[in-house]
Formats: structure tokens, sequence, C-alpha cells
């Protein structure tokens, strides 16, 4: 079964055993289109979901104090691919992102996908080139040129100072 992860709880909230839930999904709002979440291996249904600026509050199933919350700070909530939403074009899932082989437009190697950064403005790709060293570049048209998630292949259109 394919798994997704969907954020990561970083605090309770309160004492009533609702958790803070950092997003790594491309809307804050997602949780409210979702019944339950993964957590532990275990399905937690959402009982209440409710947006505090960039983070989401979820009061899950079985999390009813403050004590309860405590003991799952920092553990990521999951979905299997079959219950999620249907992506938008052009939307990828950071977990099929990650590990993508990365070329130029002329096919030269350039290195890895290391890891997907969000920002307000838009995401950032972590790349690793072939001699260890990272760069970032935006994840926007003019520098991803292509994505072909069943080959685990991005190409970028690289400029001068990008790399």
């Amino acid at each position: 079964m394919d798994i997704i992860k969907l954020g990561k709880i970083t605090a309770p909230q309160g004492i009533r055993g609702e958790v803070r839930v950092y997003p790594y999904t491309d809307k804050l709002t997602r949780f409210s289109e979702i019944e339950a979440v993964y957590l532990n291996g275990r399905r937690c249904r959402i009982r209440k979901v409710r947006y505090m600026k960039n983070m989401a509050v979820l009061k899950l199933e079985g999390i009813d104090d403050r004590n309860a919350a405590e003991a799952v700070r920092n553990q990521e909530l999951m979905l299997p691919k079959e219950e999620l939403w249907e992506q938008p074009e052009d939307t990828y899932f950071v977990d099929d992102l990650v590990g993508c082989s990365v070329v130029s437009e002329d096919g030269s190697p350039v290195g890895m996908l290391k890891a997907v950064h969000s920002r307000p403005a838009q995401d950032l790709y972590e790349i690793e080139s072939e001699d260890g060293k990272s760069f970032l570049i935006p994840a926007v048209k003019e520098f991803v040129k292509e994505v072909n998630v069943p080959e685990k292949r991005i190409v970028i259109h690289i400029i001068e100072g990008l790399l």
C-alpha cells in the first residue's frame, strides 16, 4: 500500500487533545476534505479541524487530553494514496518527486532531487549534485520544464548562476 505523508504534529494545542499540524499538502484546507488519517499505523478519525496561520489544528479520535497530544508530538500523519483527493494537473506529491534524477534540457545530468521546501511564493527544489553539493531552484515553469514521475526524471532549464 502506497502512503503519503500529509503533515507533522508539531505540538499540543490547549488541554483537550487537539494537535497543531504543519501541513505537507498543497493547500492548508486539505484536512477538511478527508475523514481520517493514519498515526503510528492506526486509523484516527478527524473529529474537528480549524486553522491558525499556516497550521491545521486537529482533534483526532483517541487523543483526548494534553498528555495524549504530547505523546504524538513530532509524529507524521499519513494517508493511503487510494484515499487521496484528485490532484490538479502539474501538481505532484513530494514523496513522488524526492529521488528523481534531475537533468538539463540537453540531457546532461545535474543531480538528484533531495527535498522539496514549501515557501509562500513557491516551492523550492533542493538538488544534490553528483559532487555532493546542494542547491535550490524555484519550482516554477521557467526553471522546471518537465516532470516525469513514472520515469523518476525532472528536466530543468539552467540559467547562468543557477548552479
